[in-house]
């Protein structure tokens, strides 16, 4: 009897990895479908972001749906920041690594896009940059 109740912990582990598995497939799935046909596209713990045809639209997950959260234009792209994720103005470093935001300005709007990992925003940057100069 002693042995079979310390198998129940393992047992109880098993299954949460398993369905913690199945929640973050379904998520791949959703982000899948949403950014099917992109230029550029992200998923991340922050969520997900994907460029079709010159606009830029972010979203979050939440209960099993994608939940929109904003969208950018990027032929009125003008500049584009790498900030602290929580930190309120502050930019960050070449060094700075970890969660960050991307804040995009232009046509008169300011939007944040969360970033899980600030090298991919780095990235995202040259990439927005580059499409926002081929757009004009």
């Amino acid at each position: 009897m002693t042995e079979g109740l310390l198998w129940l912990p393992l047992l109880l582990v098993f299954v949460l990895v398993t369905a913690l598995g199945w929640l973050e497939r379904r998520r791949q799935r959703l982000f899948r479908e949403w950014a099917e046909g992109s230029e550029l596209a992200k998923l991340d713990s922050c969520g997900g972001a994907r460029l079709v045809d010159g606009v830029l639209s972010w979203c979050r997950f939440e209960a099993g749906q994608i939940q929109e959260e904003g969208s950018f234009v990027i032929k009125n792209l003008e500049l584009v920041e790498l900030l602290s994720l929580h930190s309120g103005e502050a930019p960050l470093t070449d060094e700075s690594q970890g969660a960050c935001r991307l804040r995009l300005v232009g046509g008169g709007a300011r939007k944040d896009l969360p970033f899980a990992d600030a090298e991919r925003a780095r990235r995202w940057i040259e990439e927005l940059m580059s499409r926002s100069r081929c757009e004009l």
